[in-house]
This record gives structure tokens, sequence and C-alpha cells, in this order.
């Protein structure tokens, strides 16, 4: 990170505690209330929604919401799903997603979603109420400290003693959440500072922080020594990660891919930076990525790395990874993200966006080409890893629904269609993944880094708040799709008709999928002895129930959900319970060692 996540800026009593900040102020003096200068603050950003759940330290700023018209809240039934609702608008527009929470158990019910958005780098500011400042420390009613719990999941956080440095401190929050590596902001604001009338000077134009300057532009040295080995390369490969959505460089993903002819992988947190519909994609990598992406990312000569941070799911064992020689260029917006987990041989410090760019201009401007004859054996070793078709699956009896099946159908039936997919975590996250094939930016929303169950729905509707013309679909599992499932009450109240899409098998399915593969079959309390019925839950909560128990019933019920354009509907679908998603690679394996089908266990 590129900034301290220890340093906290609490507000002094002076009148300009930050010499350092140059702040241009708009509009003429006069005194309001701290909450009423939030209002303003969340205003001069452009915030359009805000989610979150009232409680006593935040009904000022409760109040002062009542007061105007340009922002909506959105009253969501659990502080978590405030977070993940504002984590998916964020991932689906750019926008930096902003959540309210009350202090103590408002706050601490929200960690889950902070930290979610932390570790998949999702822009955000969430605003906590705290107690009085004179209680703060005193063991007061739902008092707890905000700072310190938030201190290891969060870019950056506040806690605001004075009402005069709230506008500065909501331009700095906002500014650290959006630029350089993003991620979540946490301002807390005790009551009486929400409460207190203070000269209002207007909102800064602009801030500078003299202890955080992000790089944005790359070393124009290192970019033309990266682009001299890429072309020189004989087995090139390039990997790419979240980084290419959040700069918004899938264009320039697709132009330098396209330029090359070199073949092009993306992670989880990538799908649809490039398109999976190109031949030059070779699918998701990693622990359940394809046998062509894993032995390419393995017998590269040359590996270009943007965007992404070679984690445990992606290279599997460091030490099998190492084992072959390549060269590797590393272009990431966070310097403590490069050499990290691998050795790089030449680190790119900048915006992925402005260093693509760049190289681009460089191959129009220079004569080198990629060697023709190499990339062509290259591409032959490829094709033959392709035959293997890894995700071919058997499709089974027609009194059996496969998940893979489920999410195949929905693909072919909304590909053409302006569509958004969440997912939960688990079994039904990887099978939508592998088989939905994403062809454009900012589609897939997930969570990767955490592997947050319960993110479904309250990104479904954060999603379908901000694009209420697009299909917003839901895949989740009956285990995830419980921990959030009070805000159907949400998607009803707000209107945000989502699809949920329920592969039903009545396991915790990659709990029970490990439980087959490395603990001899001993299930362990993965399996749900007293499911709801999940139509007459639906129906309840005042949406449409469906149960689907055969494949032959799978298109028909897709086709009808989507006809109910203006009702959230719940597709139960009672899928394979014995299951299992491939290719998989164990723990402590290398990403070539792969498990290809229930023969290899």
């Amino acid at each position: 990170m590129e900034i301290a996540k220890a340093e906290v800026a609490s507000a002094s009593s002076s009148s300009n505690p930050h010499p350092s900040a140059k702040a241009k102020p708009v509009g003429a003096e006069h005194e309001l209330r701290g909450a009423e200068i939030l209002v303003k603050a969340l205003q001069a950003e452009g915030v359009k929604y805000v989610w979150g759940y009232p409680g006593g330290a935040v009904l000022h700023i409760y109040d002062a919401l009542f007061k105007q018209d340009t922002i909506q809240h959105v009253l969501v039934r659990h502080e978590q799903a405030a977070v993940h609702a504002a984590d998916g608008y964020a991932r689906a527009t750019g926008d930096v997603g902003v959540a309210l929470v009350t202090s103590g158990p408002g706050v601490t019910n929200a960690v889950t979603g902070i930290a979610t958005a932390y570790m998949d780098s999702i822009p955000m500011v969430i605003v906590s109420g705290q107690v009085p400042t004179h209680a703060i420390g005193m063991d007061a009613f739902q008092e707890c400290d905000t700072v310190g719990i938030t201190r290891p999941i969060v870019k950056h956080n506040f806690l605001v003693k004075d009402a005069r440095d709230l506008a500065e401190t909501m331009k700095k929050a906002f500014h650290i959440a959006r630029s350089g590596r993003p991620g979540p902001v946490v301002v807390d604001i005790p009551k009486d500072v929400s409460f207190k009338k203070v000269p209002y000077h207007g909102y800064p134009q602009t801030v500078e922080m003299r202890s955080y300057n992000p790089v944005r532009k790359g070393h124009g040295g290192q970019i033309r020594k990266a682009l001299q080995l890429l072309l020189a390369a004989k087995r090139p490969y390039i990997y790419t990660g979240g980084g290419v959505l959040l700069s918004n460089a899938s264009t320039e993903l697709r132009q330098l891919v396209d330029m090359l002819g070199y073949p092009c992988t993306n992670t989880l947190m990538g799908l649809g930076a490039y398109p999976a519909s190109d031949r030059k994609f070779l699918g998701m990598l990693g622990m359940h990525g394809t046998v062509e992406a894993n032995n390419a990312m393995q017998n590269c000569d040359v590996l270009l790395a943007v965007g992404a941070r070679f984690d445990d799911r992606v290279i599997g064992n460091p030490k099998h990874f190492a084992q072959n020689e390549r060269k590797i260029i590393h272009i990431d917006i966070d310097p403590s993200s490069i050499s990290k987990r691998v050795r790089v041989d030449i680190p790119i410090v900048g915006d992925v966006k402005d260093v693509l760019t760049e190289m681009i201009a460089m191959i129009k401007e220079g004569s080198v080409t990629p060697d023709a004859n190499a990339l062509g054996a290259w591409w032959d070793t490829i094709e033959g890893w392709r035959k293997r078709d890894c995700l071919k699956y058997d499709p089974g009896q027609n009194d059996i629904i496969k998940p893979q099946y489920v999410v195949e159908t929905l693909w072919n039936m909304t590909k053409d269609a302006d569509t958004y997919i969440t997912s939960d975590v688990g079994q039904h996250q990887m099978w939508a993944a592998q088989y939905y094939r994403f062809d454009q930016p900012r589609r897939w929303i997930n969570s990767g880094g955490l592997g947050t169950m319960g993110v479904g729905i309250p990104y479904a509707m954060g999603i379908k708040l901000a694009k209420p013309e697009s299909e917003v679909y839901c895949v989740t599992g009956e285990g995830s799709v419980q921990m959030c499932i009070q805000e159907l009450s949400t998607c009803l109240q707000y209107n945000t008709p989502i699809k949920i899409v329920a592969l039903n098998n009545r396991y915790l399915g990659m709990v029970r999928q490990w439980q087959e593969v490395e603990y001899e079959g001993r299930y362990s309390h993965s399996y749900m002895d007293a499911l709801p019925n999940f139509v007459k839950l639906a129906e309840a909560y005042g949406h449409v129930g469906m149960l689907i128990e055969r494949a032959s019933d799978v298109e028909p019920a897709l086709r009808e959900a989507r006809k109910l354009k203006d009702r959230t509907v719940f597709m139960d679908f009672r899928t394979d319970p014995t299951e299992n998603v491939f290719p998989m690679v164990q723990a402590g394996k290398g990403i070539t060692e792969m498990l290809l089908s229930a023969e290899d266990l």
C-alpha cells in the first residue's frame, strides 16, 4: 500500500491541523452542523447512493440525509450487506462505493465487508458513527475502537474529533480510496462532532498529502527494457489480474495482445479484461484453471504480469513455480506487490492503463516484431494442451441437473445481452468463472481475496440499483445464499429485481470436495440437513420462487425468469450432489499438477 495503514489522522483543536494540505475552498462561509458538512461532502463527490443502517451514534447524519434529495439512502437489513452492496456498486461502475453504519455492533458487523473490499482493492468510503468524544475510552454504550479494529483491513482510517476538519477529511478519504491502488477508507465520526455547528468554508477542490503520492507514470527506461525482452521471447505469455479492471485498461490490454498475437490468461478477479471468446485467451489460470492456461504459465520463457499479484491460488507452490527458468516483467501500481511472492526481473511501478498505453506507443514507433516461427511453434504446443478439453463434463441423465449445464445455459441465453453476474464463494463460484465466458470488463463480480460467502445478493442489488436496465444474476449455493438472505427484503423495498440462480447440491460443496480429496471422504459437518423451502421463502419476501429438479426444465425456467423483468426470481436448481470442480490443484502442489476428473482421485 502507498500509505501506512497504522497512521491515523486525529483532528486537533487548531484551525489548520494539516499544513501540508493545500485546499481551495469554494462557497461563502456560514455555520453548519458536522452532519450537514458530511452530506455536502458526499454531494460534492458525486455520491448517488449510500447503503446503511441507522443507530444512535449516526442519527444526526440520518437527519441531515432526510433534509436533502440528491443522495438516495438504501436501508439494508444487516450492516455487512451495506458494505457488500456498496462494494458491488463500486466493482461494476468504478465509482467509490459509500456505506454508513453506527458505532459498536454496526461497525463490527461491517468488518467482513470492509475486509472483503480491502483484499480485492475496491474503492470505498465507510462512514461510521462513534460515541461522543468525551465518552471515548469509557466503555460507553455501543462503543468500540473502530480505528484499532479496522486498521489491518483498510487502506487508511480517520477519527474526526473536530467538525471543522470534516470537509478536508472527507476529501482525503475519497482521494485515498480511489487513487493509487484503490481500497476502503473508514471515517469514524463521534456523535457530538456530527451535531456541533461550526463555520463552513466550502468543500476543498484539491488536496495534497505530503506522505501520499502514488506513482502513475511508469519508468520509460524500464518499459523499453520490458518491451525488448517481450519482443525477443520464444514462448511469451501475458498474465493479467484485477488491476487491469481497476485501472479501466481493458481496451489497452486487448490492443497489446492483438498487436503481439501472444496468448493471454486472466485470474479469477481479472475475467472479462480480455474477451473469453477470443482464441488467444487460454481461460482462467490457477487452482481451478485450464490445462492450457496453467501449462503456459509454467513453460513460458517471458511472462508479462499486468495488475496481478502471483497469489497462492494462481501459482500454487512457489518452489514448483520457480523450477522453470523464465524472465518476469511485472506492472503494478503498488510497489509492495512486486517481488512479494515471486522474484521479478523487470519491475514497472505505475498505473496499468498509463504503462500499457506507453508500451503500445513504443511498439508502433519501433520496427521490431515478434519471432513468427517461434511464436507459431509455441501456439502449436498450446493447441496440444487445449485439445485435452479439460472443462468437458458428463451431462448425465435428464433427471440429474449438472451445475455446469445451468451456467452454460445461462451464458448461451444472456451472452448477447447487457448482463452482470455476481457469485458467492464455493463450487458455484468456480463453475460460474469456468463456464460463463465473460467478454466485457466489470461484468463478473465476486469475492476473490477474502473468499466471502454471502456477498452474492448484496452485490447484485448494488449493481441493479446502478444499472436498472441491465440483467443481473446472482449465481450462488444453498449455503452461501443463507448468509445474507435477509436482503431479499431490501430488494423488494428498493425495487431491484435480480435473478438468483441457486445451485443447490445440499452440501457445502467446496468443503465436501476437499473432504473427499484430502480427508478420505469424511464429510464432517458439510451436509445441509435442514434447508428451508426456498420457493416459499422467496414468496414470503414478496418475490417469485421456482423449484427446478430436471435438466430438461433448466432452460424453460431461465427463460421464464428473464420474462419477469420487474420481479426478483429465486431459482432453486437441485443439482448433482456428487459433482466436483475440475481441474483442481491440491494445496502444496504446483499448478501443472492438476486433477482433471474423478478418475484422478
